[in-house]
């Protein structure tokens, strides 16, 4: 009797697991996103109908080949992905999940299509990943066309826009034309208007310009102690007007120096990075105008720190904060917080999406920690130029602009 319990319980749990096995058969036939699963020395395992369809190739030929000879991930200019790059070699050497939305995959018969990849890692005692394909051909093409409207569109209407804010400020002007004050009143609304309509393109038509790669980007060498103090000096009266402190302090939290003091000499290490002025000009400004609107009172920090890798630096403010539920939404397009400042301050929801957009143009990171009703602090990591990095680069620099000269280093500074 014994025995023959044993028996009938193995046979259903054999047929349990027939079962199961039936199950995610069905499951991986049926679903539309492609599924890849590569063991610990990424040989394919597996490789659903879907991905079938997606990459052109037969599950038959696929399964026993390293990914790579069937997954060739290319960038949306046509480029190969460096092993470094692809999301599934992320995954298989340093066990975390990985993720790729802007990249390409080209088929067996040599088409390019647009992809998203997400990889995730197995587990240590099973090794390998999981890798889910998705054809984003149509939306990636539906975003360009709509980009490629708003940049149009933005530039069209820049040139009428600026032709009424000139028209306004010269109505404005007592040596041009005599008005009442109630009119002047009028007028001075309507200029305000016209610049804050003529922002809005202004950062439409930078936003789609970062989409699709045609944001100007002109990088040099910068050290960012001297940039960011050049750059605090000069914002450091919006705050004032407010009421408000802007400090710039050199340094982490727990031993900054303040390096407002023009009469105390600090040794400070030099934090190199290749960039485009402009553009970390525009990501600083950006963010000291959003620290200054939603701040009534307190001081906003600008800080800079760093270590053998990475210059970060940050700017905090004592506002309002930021609710939790926001701040994963907070670098998406369009995206604003709402709530009653954000309704009568007003803004495009544009400001931060460029900001990341520009950051991780030089493969940096932008997040915000923030603590509700007491203040936030957004940081940026950026890359940070070794002093052999900095020396070669200064002679390729040089180079371009004076052949004659390529013995000099960044501005404000000396190469040993």
């Amino acid at each position: 009797m014994f025995f023959g319990k044993k028996k009938k319980y193995g046979a259903g749990l054999a047929d349990s697991l027939k079962n199961e096995q039936a199950k995610s058969d069905i499951i991986l036939s049926s679903i539309d996103d492609g599924v890849v699963l590569v063991d610990a020395q990424g040989i394919i395992q597996l490789f659903n109908p879907a991905a079938e369809k997606i990459t052109g190739w037969l599950a038959k030929d696929a399964i026993g080949l390293d990914h790579q000879s069937v997954l060739k991930f290319i960038s949306d200019k046509s480029e190969p992905y460096t092993p470094i790059q692809n999301p599934l070699n992320q995954t298989l050497n340093n066990k975390i999940a990985a993720r790729d939305n802007d990249g390409c995959l080209k088929t067996h018969s040599g088409k390019t299509i647009s992809v998203a990849v997400s990889v995730s890692p197995l587990g240590e005692e099973i090794g390998g990943a999981v890798a889910v394909l998705r054809d984003v051909s149509e939306e990636r093409r539906e975003e360009k066309q709509s980009a490629e409207f708003i940049s149009t569109a933005s530039h069209e209407m820049r040139t009428p826009v600026a032709a009424i804010e000139g028209y306004l400020a010269l109505a404005l002007n007592d040596k041009v034309a005599t008005i009442d004050a109630r009119a002047k009143d009028y007028l001075v609304k309507a200029h305000l208007s016209t610049v804050h309509l003529g922002n809005l393109f202004q950062d439409l038509l930078t936003a789609a310009k970062s989409e699709d790669g045609r944001l100007s980007n002109h990088p040099v060498i910068i050290e960012m102690g001297d940039f960011l103090q050049q750059i605090a000096n000069d914002i450091r009266i919006t705050a004032e007007k407010k009421g408000m402190k802007l400090d710039f302090l050199i340094g982490g939290s727990a031993n900054s120096v303040s390096a407002d003091n023009g009469n105390q000499k600090v040794i400070r290490p030099l934090y190199y990075v290749n960039a485009d002025p402009e553009r970390l000009r525009e990501i600083v400004t950006n963010l000291f105008d959003n620290a200054v609107k939603y701040s009534e009172k307190g001081k906003i920090t600008l800080g800079l720190t760093g270590n053998e890798s990475v210059v970060q630096f940050r700017i905090s403010d004592t506002g309002q904060g930021i609710p939790p539920e926001d701040v994963p939404h907070l670098f998406q397009k369009f995206y604003r917080v709402d709530n009653s400042a954000t309704r009568i301050i007003g803004g495009t929801g544009l400001g931060l999406f460029i900001c990341r957009k520009i950051v991780e143009l030089y493969n940096g990171r932008i997040w915000v920690e923030s603590k509700l009703g007491q203040c936030s602090t957004f940081y940026i990591n950026l890359p940070r130029l070794s002093n052999s990095a900095v020396a070669s680069l200064a002679v390729q620099q040089a180079a371009t602009i004076n052949p004659v000269s390529t013995n000099r280093g960044p501005a404000g500074s000396v190469l040993q």
